[in-house]
């Protein structure tokens, strides 16, 4: 039988861990120069730090830890692609000035 749900929460710690990672890996890839050698060194960042991060955190089992490492291996590289620029620092929200809302998350009194 196939455990959906178990997987959908392994995914949400390969999240959490890639968000971890890839800034890691990211912070560090200028130590390399070549992209083969890059590619390898996010792999095991991934494998370690998602065994470490799993036993810390979760009781999850060490041949499960390591397919969260590889989820995140996987995932990391897009995430990070598709969150890039979207973030905003803490910063950058506490001093913003203008709020924008879209016109279906506006509630009129008249609608109802």
């Amino acid at each position: 039988m196939f455990h959906i749900e178990y997987l959908q929460q392994l995914l949400v710690i390969a999240i959490t861990l890639s968000t971890i990672t890839c800034t890691l890996v990211q912070k560090t890839k200028s130590f390399f120069s070549n992209s083969k050698i890059i590619i390898i060194y996010s792999l095991i960042i991934n494998l370690v730090i998602g065994v470490i991060f799993c036993i810390t955190f979760t009781d999850i089992t060490l041949p499960t830890s390591l397919w969260i490492g590889l989820f995140g291996f996987i995932g990391a590289d897009s995430i990070y692609k598709s969150l890039e620029g979207k973030i905003l620092s803490y910063t950058d929200i506490l001093n913003r000035k203008n709020i924008t809302i879209s016109k279906e998350n506006i509630i009129n009194e008249e609608d109802k």
